[in-house]
This record gives structure tokens, sequence and C-alpha cells, in this order.
């Protein structure tokens, strides 16, 4: 079982940065791959970037170069690091977790989900 709780959503224009987190609550010694996704009003879920227990990344293009995803060594708290945003960039934010073997971005692979943070970049 892992509890995500997302933070540090907010409103910023475009050209500027954000830092979201997500608090993980689990075993001490479970090992997961930990991911963020997003979705915008009327648009489907997409997976962002995901980060594996041994430290693997995987980034969709829309945001290789401009968001860095990093974690503790526990996997306790989860970072997306977010720079040059974009309008399109506006979405609701949810940190996921994968129990499972390997580390995607597919949201079907995800086995427990935070609520969500809401991020605005304005133009």
């Amino acid at each position: 079982q892992v509890d995500l709780v997302e933070s540090g959503g907010g409103s910023v224009q475009a050209g500027g940065s954000l830092r979201l987190s997500c608090a993980a609550t689990k075993s001490t010694y479970s090992r997961y791959c930990l991911a963020w996704f997003r979705q915008a009003s009327g648009k489907l879920r997409e997976g962002v970037a995901s980060i594996d227990h041994d430290g693997t990344t995987t980034y969709a293009d829309s945001v290789k170069g401009r968001f860095t995803i990093s974690q503790d060594n526990a996997q306790t708290t989860l970072w997306l690091q977010m720079n040059n945003l974009k309008p399109e960039d506006t979405a609701t934010y949810y940190c996921a977790a994968d129990a499972g073997w390997g580390c995607s971005l597919s949201g079907s692979d995800m086995d427990y989900w935070g609520k969500g943070t809401l991020v605005t970049i304005s133009s």
C-alpha cells in the first residue's frame, strides 16, 4: 500500500518554473516505479516522467530538456522540477506508483495515485 500526496502546484507565467513534490507513505523496504502524470481539461491523461527505484528515468517528448524527475533514496519523496513552462503545460498533475516490474509512462500500469495538484501557466 502506498499513499501519495502532491503539493507545489500554482500559477506562473510562461517561461517560469515550479517544483512539484509528492510525499509517499509506504513500507520502508518496498520499491516502486514512481511517476508524474498530467491531465488538462478536456484531454486524456498523459505520462510526463517516471523514475525507477534504481534511478532510471523516462520522459515524455513534450517535456524533455525542461522537466526533471527525482526522488530521495528511500522513495518517500518524489519531485518534478519544471522549467521554461508553457501554457500547454497547464494541467492537474498526479503522482503515481507502480508496484510491478518495469517502469513506464503508461497509466494502466500504475497501482496507486495521488489526488493531484493544479498547475496553471499564463501566457
